[in-house]
């Protein structure tokens, strides 16, 4: 019997089954949170990975239902005066976006990241980094379910000006064709599993005819496992989008599915393990990566358990992500020095096989800033870091020192180490940003 998908917003969520157990509090907290961050669940998250006994404290409800601490107290009270004396779209409209702007809708340079081909702009692509490219499908740009942690909130918020968005796949195949150093390409968003097979097929077929040499692997991004299984094994066209991944590996390209997992609560479900095992048939590889969240899986029994888990099901650990600095960061946030010990703790309670993550990871202006540890050097205390990715590849693998800081949380927080006025790249990166 196919599960029929049933989406809880704004809009409808008091309609969810479990409403009876939320106070007038909680109700104004989804309410006025709601209105600045973006709000969408489902029913299999709410009826199959919620604990409404425990929901307040539950990781997958605070990753799913806007919280009050996700706001700043000032933001929270300016916007819940805003409800109560306005009705008005617009206007609702435009306080939040007042407070969306203060809380950096364009983490990482992101803006820099978009190419251009002939003289032209080509918002629907980002190119950060040599070897990959990521691409935006106009039809992926929404979720089963939202984060409530998002790094791309603004994609769901209706700020047209922040969005990245592309259905032209021959403009995508030109930038390909013309960059012959890319040899992987991410489906992103959004999240390209909401597309109908049809549109996925079409997207993939195009790339595989296109005969491009240097188009190694084929990466789709996607929160799909863990929000909406069913995606693989009763919608309508399930069967249809695991042969468009069959398509890709008898191509004899490789398909890597990038799969988010938060929790290991959202491993636990027999929709999950069929699906996963019904990918894998494909010949598709599934890797896996989240960031660290305070009040979701800031602790390393949580991850040590998620990689154990995520092994036996036949997945890949790839990245631990520290939060990014947009959105909710200061509720979500934890510390560097934090991140590296939950990193090492996690690390250190599983077997060899387990340990192909890399992390605590941050997706910073310059690249991929990897927290390698703590040390004192010289009767210094610094941190230990290292580029897994770099905007120059010359950067990758190179070790640098940050004075050590307890309280810093992003790599803007870092400062260099042994009296340095700069870190090794920046001069480099200055000009790339100009």
């Amino acid at each position: 019997m196919p599960m029929k998908y049933q989406i809880y917003s704004l809009h409808n969520y008091r309609k969810i089954p479990q409403i009876d157990k939320f106070s007038e509090q909680d109700l104004k907290n989804i309410d006025v949170v709601g209105h600045v961050l973006p709000f969408k669940t489902n029913n299999y998250v709410v009826d199959e990975l919620i604990d409404w006994d425990n929901f307040h404290e539950d990781p997958i409800f605070i990753l799913n239902f806007p919280q009050r601490g996700m706001l700043q107290p000032e933001d929270f009270k300016s916007m819940a005066s805003v409800l109560e004396r306005e009705t008005d779209k617009v206007e609702l409209k435009k306080a939040a976006n007042v407070i969306r702007h203060k809380m950096n809708p364009h983490p990482a340079g992101q803006a820099h990241n978009v190419p251009e081909l002939n003289g032209q702009k080509l918002p629907g692509i980002q190119h950060k980094y040599d070897e990959t490219m990521l691409f935006f499908p106009t039809q992926g740009q929404t979720c089963h379910a939202y984060c409530t942690f998002c790094f791309r909130w603004p994609q769901f918020t209706g700020m047209d000006d922040l969005k990245f968005a592309m259905n032209q796949i021959d403009y995508v195949i030109a930038y390909l064709k013309a960059h012959p150093e890319i040899t992987d390409i991410l489906f992103t968003g959004g999240d390209p599993m909401v597309m109908k097979a049809s549109i996925l097929d079409a997207y993939i077929t195009k790339l595989l005819d296109a005969d491009l040499p240097n188009l190694q692997t084929i990466r789709i991004g996607s929160k799909s496992l863990s929000f909406w299984p069913y995606r693989y094994l009763t919608d309508s066209d399930a069967d249809d989008v695991l042969r468009v991944f069959e398509k890709v590996t008898k191509a004899g390209k490789s398909l890597a599915f990038m799969a988010h997992f938060n929790h290991y609560r959202e491993l636990e479900t027999p929709a999950l393990e069929k699906a996963v095992a019904r990918i894998r048939a494909t010949g598709a590889q599934i890797r896996t990566q989240s960031p660290l969240l305070n009040h979701i899986n800031a602790d390393s029994d949580v991850w040590s358990t998620m990689w154990r888990k995520q092994v036996k099901l036949g997945m890949i650990p790839y990245y631990m992500f520290i939060a990014r600095d947009t959105g909710a960061q200061e509720y979500f946030g934890v510390s560097l020095t934090k991140a590296w010990e939950i990193f090492r703790g996690a690390y250190t309670k599983v077997s060899g096989i387990s340990r192909t993550v890399r992390g605590p990871s941050m997706s910073c202006t310059p690249g991929k800033v990897r927290i390698v540890g703590v040390s004192e050097i010289k009767g210094e205390k610094v941190f230990v870091c290292e580029f897994i990715q770099g905007r120059n590849s010359d950067w990758v693998g190179q070790p640098f020192f940050a004075k050590y800081d307890p309280r810093a949380l992003w790599m803007d927080d870092l400062k260099p180490a042994f009296g340095q006025e700069e870190f090794f790249f920046e001069e480099d990166l200055a000009r790339m940003m100009l």
